[in-house]
């Protein structure tokens, strides 16, 4: 399973093997030992999926706080979706900055975020569905976000005209709220 780092070093994707004939594929998507390798050795707790209806729904930017900060391991099972990481680790040598890459159900990609970094997506086709494994248990005290227009990171999210949005996530607070989120 190829492991490539983005913009990012800690952010990576990985595009799992297929191995296809007639009747469909096969693809090994998550190995213990083939990620620790890679440095990815936490242990995931919890399997979320969401489906987004509309092209252009914007879920983010989340993330959780200690105790309970979450690495992700993001891939699309069906449609299509731009995945975006911000580093919000004080003291990173990339903090602020975004990592981006595109998902497809075709293709398989997943894409790990680890912790300590805002995560968000938008659909770029109707009738997305996300499955993402986590390593930390949900824990609605320790949940954080950052608006999704904020200046600061001045994100291009491919969207045209106004992303379909949560009442929550059009009111989350703008990215200087994160900057004692994950201390040194």
């Amino acid at each position: 399973m190829p492991f490539k780092s983005l913009d990012i070093p800690d952010v990576t994707m990985i595009v799992p093997r297929r191995f296809g004939d007639e009747r469909g594929y096969f693809s090994e998507t998550y190995n213990l030992k083939g990620f620790a390798s890679a440095g990815i050795d936490r242990p995931f707790v919890q399997d979320n999926q969401s489906l987004s209806r509309s092209k252009g729904t914007l879920r983010g930017l989340h993330c959780q706080v200690a105790p309970n900060a979450q690495g992700k391991l993001v891939r699309v099972i069906r449609g299509s979706a731009w995945d975006v990481a911000v580093d919000i680790r004080g003291g990173s040598p990339t903090f602020g900055r975004w990592a981006a890459a595109t998902l497809t159900e075709a293709e398989g990609e997943q894409l790990w975020i680890p912790p300590g970094f805002l995560h968000g997506f938008v659909t770029l086709a109707p009738n997305t569905e996300i499955f993402y494994k986590v390593t930390a248990d949900y824990s609605p005290a320790d949940e954080r976000g950052v608006v999704w227009n904020d200046a600061t990171l001045n994100i291009p999210w491919p969207v045209e005209g106004e992303p379909v949005l949560s009442d929550r996530d059009s009111r989350l607070p703008n990215f200087a709220a994160a900057r004692d989120w994950f201390p040194p």
